[in-house]
């Protein structure tokens, strides 16, 4: 009746080694370091940059714990802060030889103590976050008129386009401050105009210039205003997301607030200029025409001036590129880059994917510039560097490539770079805080304190309220502490203040399914019941109550991550990860350790789960304290 077949124990115990291997590297810590990444996205940080790192700490004579490449950053570890300190002195003096153009970023950083076989097992530690783990916190501004002034001088070009597919003789188009001027010679021509944008622009809204002379002002509409600006926003949370996540900082935070204010964490990071280093690496991509006009290739040899409205770039090898100011496309309208080889050739070449709009854009240009050089322009912290500029082959549309002198590096590395995306609009620091790795330790100290004295109360009761079963109930909710931990490892979640609150909490609940099977055999042992169908009535029916409460509770909480952000969802992540392991700890492995205990006995006579009242005609009566018949 009260016996589990052997595939039941063989579950528990593995159940019991995974949450205990997985659970370790928690336990060991984190170490101070030193973390080496790009400081521009045409620097390339590889496994040269790791063997030159080790060469610089060991001509400086600092010993390292460990010197790791995890494919974005080079991370050095040390045994304490004085240490960590010193080598980065050496590696920001052999690395960066002009403090004005740093190559490389050189930031300070913790990293897991956690021995190399449990990292090649994959088990490694929870991410702890801001609060917990010390870093960063910035507060950035989206300069939404730089956004709308953007998308007016896009919309310009794209009335330009309109009006000359349909033949429509302008005299001019302009944007002025909020809104775009198309000027006209008559009545008739302004209002073929006001149809073509109405027609092609549904974005925009048309009305006459009250002045009495032949123009047309074209404002956003109101909702049109309102997406353009959420766009922007997106756009930039995105092309932030792909910059952090390329330095290897460990699941920073980034969300909007407001309508125009974005805010980033960086847990781990201790160094405020370096944190903002990294987030000015955000780039803004370009595609220009080159001049081909004699100036212009006499301003690229050197022999001339850079002529009006042109601008001079250099590109990777160091030769020059006179392109026009006029941009083509931004990278806002380029959805994907993936490297490849020419089918005809088996070059190396750069496959890249714009957005119909972009598409349309290209299509025309190509049309009307074939065989002229089209440069690509990344512009990084007001700098700007051409990656590349091919020569228009052909008609192109919203699926083209890149190809030419360029190696399967280089190719894979421009195809990195055109995927990392661009700013849709400038954003400013407008608030900064640093919370030290020493108020984060105070933060997870007091939380521990807070888990770990409720876990030993309710053990302690657990034990003298409901004796042997209360010990079986104190075991599994370890254990249930213990899984919770593990799957949160696992699954590589950040764990925050609200989390060990919900941490808390989970003991709670798990507890409570406890309390209920003791108390359903209680009771039916107070019916009369043997001790070995009370336990099986015991837990059998207790289920379907626990099932019940559990749901419940874990629909509240499904909500809560589903809606919530920041330490909503921090508490939510824990809150329901820890209702799944309390009904798998307090029925599956609770029973398993009683069927252990007591269903390998047949004549089994009483159990010890404390005192069990028994009803008489005139009240109650105290049972043996013992255990009951």
């Amino acid at each position: 009746m009260n016996r589990y077949p052997l595939w039941k124990y063989a579950i528990i115990l593995v159940a019991l080694l995974v949450a205990v291997l997985y659970t370790l590297p928690n336990l060991f810590g984190e170490a101070p370091a030193v973390q080496v990444s790009a400081a521009k996205v045409t620097t390339k940080v590889d496994a040269g940059t790791q063997a030159r790192v080790e060469e610089v700490l060991k001509a400086a004579g600092v010993a390292s714990d460990q010197v790791t490449f995890d494919g974005n950053s080079v991370r050095a570890r040390f045994a304490n802060t004085d240490t960590q300190l010193k080598a980065k002195d050496a590696i920001e003096h052999a690395l960066i030889p002009d403090a004005s153009d740093p190559g490389y970023i050189v930031a300070l950083n913790l990293v897991s103590r956690s021995p190399a076989w449990l990292t090649a097992l994959h088990a490694k530690p929870m991410y702890l976050g801001l609060d917990l783990r010390g870093g960063v916190h910035f507060m950035l501004e989206v300069d939404m008129r730089a956004a709308i002034t953007k998308r007016l001088d896009s919309l310009a070009s794209d009335i330009r386009v309109a009006l000359r597919e349909k033949d429509v003789r302008h005299g001019g188009i302009s944007r002025e401050g909020n809104s775009i001027e198309i000027r006209a010679r008559d009545a008739a021509t302004l209002e073929a105009a006001r149809n073509v944008i109405s027609d092609r622009l549904p974005e925009l809204q048309v009305a006459e210039s009250t002045s009495g002379d032949s123009r047309l002002i074209a404002t956003f509409k109101p909702e049109a205003l309102k997406k353009v600006q959420d766009q922007a926003i997106k756009q930039n949370i995105t092309t932030l997301h792909n910059r952090v996540n390329e330095l290897g900082v460990a699941e920073p935070v980034i969300q909007q607030q407001g309508a125009d204010r974005v805010v980033v964490q960086l847990p781990g990071v201790q160094d405020t200029a370096k944190a903002k280093d990294i987030l000015g690496r955000t780039a803004t991509l370009e595609m220009r025409l080159v001049d081909e006009s004699a100036e212009g290739h006499a301003a690229e040899s050197g022999t001339g001036p850079v002529p009006f409205g042109d601008e001079k770039f250099l590109l990777r090898d160091g030769r020059p590129v006179i392109v026009k100011r006029d941009v083509i496309i931004s990278g806002d309208a380029l959805t994907d880059a993936q490297p490849g080889f020419d089918q005809q050739t088996q070059q190396p070449k750069v496959d890249l994917t714009v957005d119909a709009k972009g598409g349309r854009i290209m299509r025309d240009v190509s049309r009307e510039n074939l065989k002229k050089r089209m440069a690509i322009v990344l512009f990084e912290k007001g700098k700007g560097e051409a990656l590349t500029a091919p020569v228009i082959q052909g008609e192109l549309g919203n699926r083209f490539q890149i190809s030419g002198s360029m190696t399967v590096t280089e190719a894979n590395d421009l195809a990195l770079l055109l995927r990392a995306g661009s700013l849709a609009a400038p954003m400013e620091i407008i608030e900064e805080r640093t919370i030290g790795p020493s108020l984060g330790a105070d933060n997870i100290a007091k939380g521990f304190n807070s888990v770990t004295w409720g876990f030993l109360a309710i053990v302690a009761f657990m034990c003298i309220y409901y004796m042997m079963f209360g010990v079986f109930s104190s075991l599994a909710l370890g254990f249930n502490l213990l899984l919770l931990v593990a799957i949160l490892s696992m699954l590589q979640a950040t764990l925050t203040l609200p989390g060990m609150a919900a941490m808390a909490l989970a003991l709670g609940m798990a507890i409570d399914s406890n309390v209920l099977i003791n108390e359903r055999i209680r009771e039916e042992l107070r019916g009369g019941a043997s001790p070995q169908a009370a336990i099986h009535s015991g837990y059998d029916r207790a289920w379907a109550t626990i099932l019940d409460s559990n749901v419940t509770t874990l629909i509240a909480g499904l909500a809560l991550l589903a809606f919530g952000s920041g330490p909503i969802r921090g508490f939510a992540v824990v809150h329901v990860i820890g209702i799944l392991t309390s009904m798998f700890s307090a029925v599956f492995f609770s029973r398993g350790l009683v069927n252990l205990w007591y269903g390998r006995q047949k004549r089994l006579k009483s159990v010890s789960i404390g005192t069990v009242w028994k009803p008489d005609g005139t009240g109650s009566e105290l049972a043996n304290s013992g255990g009951a018949n």
